[in-house]
């Protein structure tokens, strides 16, 4: 991100730009600073952008050795191509003497480093990681925000919101909006606020029904699977759900038995300090063997479920009704 920042900023710019990643907001955001920055407001007729898998490389190639209609620059989006994920030799030798006025900006969700085309944009471009920041960052990005609508948030206000909205920074963006409409009169916003206007994810409230389990709440985790139920969720998803909780716990459990910290951890698995932290918290509840027996009760139901010897809705309630008690 700095680096485009900085290319902006001194107007010396790359003639290829990959943004990758999972956090499609910063992609977003990025790729139209870009666009602002490399093209005058309004000049369609030098700038073209391309999407999806069928795109033909020579039909881009082409368009890029055009010469930009009465300007110093002609710009190709190309969006979900799939480019940087298999080879596609024709095109990486091109990324390695592009047209000096044009200037391509690929969105790609998947890349392989190992890819022709990676590693030529690498070379002679540049290629942006945009995953989703840690908690720090999107602390002081939310708070900025609330601080320029000129109010205050308490801190079970935030961290209730931070559970709720953080598995994307486009997801925590709508939220906020939301809750500064809702809050428009007050200068303080409270966890009663967040809890009326902000819907729990899917994750979070599997993430609760686990906690019940550990105290041993069966009405409480009933009653979340019934919340679950009446948002349309399929019962085999809320298991496949469940699996995956547990899963993580014990591979989480197990590395941190080894002496490994939250950040070690988050840094090998490639995910964020705050989910270990809340995972490693949880699994606390549970021993290695308690995990491993539910794993092997869930994928035992899982599969009956799939194969039709039980009924899905009967199948979790199972194995919820067995770790509850």
């Amino acid at each position: 991100m700095k680096t485009i920042d900085e290319h902006i900023k001194t107007g010396q710019f790359k003639n290829a730009y990959l943004l990758y990643g999972d956090e499609d907001y910063l992609k977003k955001q990025y790729r139209e600073k870009l666009i602002k920055a490399l093209l005058p407001e309004g000049d369609t007729m030098n700038f073209a952008k391309f999407e999806g898998k069928d795109i033909s490389v020579g039909e881009v190639i082409d368009l890029a050795e055009t010469l930009p209609f009465f300007a110093d620059r002609r710009v190709i989006l190309i969006s979900d191509s799939g480019f940087f994920k298999s080879s596609q030799e024709q095109l990486a030798e091109y990324l390695s003497e592009i047209q000096e006025t044009t200037f391509f900006i690929f969105v790609e969700s998947e890349v392989d480093k190992r890819s022709k085309t990676y590693k030529a944009v690498s070379k002679s471009g540049a290629a942006i990681d945009f995953s989703m920041p840690d908690e720090k960052m999107l602390t002081t990005w939310m708070g900025n925000r609330i601080k320029s609508a000129g109010k205050t948030i308490s801190r079970e206000a935030w961290q209730e919101f931070f559970e709720r909205t953080n598995d994307s920074m486009d997801h925590m963006d709508k939220e906020m909006e939301k809750l500064l409409s809702y809050t428009y009169d007050k200068d303080s916003i409270s966890l009663e606020d967040v809890e009326a206007i902000c819907t729990k994810q899917v994750q979070t409230k599997i993430f609760d029904m686990i906690g019940f389990i550990a105290s041993k709440n069966l009405p409480k985790v009933m009653e979340l699977y019934h919340d679950m139920l009446a948002a349309k969720e399929p019962p085999i998803r809320i298991l496949a759900l469940i699996i995956r909780q547990f899963d993580q716990m014990y591979l989480l459990k197990d590395m941190a038995s080894t002496g490994m910290n939250a950040s070690t951890i988050a840094s090998k698995l490639g995910i964020r300090d705050f989910i270990v932290k809340k995972n490693l918290g949880l699994a606390r509840n549970f021993t290695m063997e308690q995990i491993r027996q539910l794993l092997e009760d869930a994928a035992d139901l899982d599969m009956r479920a799939k194969t039709g010897l039980i009924n899905d809705r009967m199948a979790v309630e199972l194995l919820m009704m067995k770790y509850s008690k």
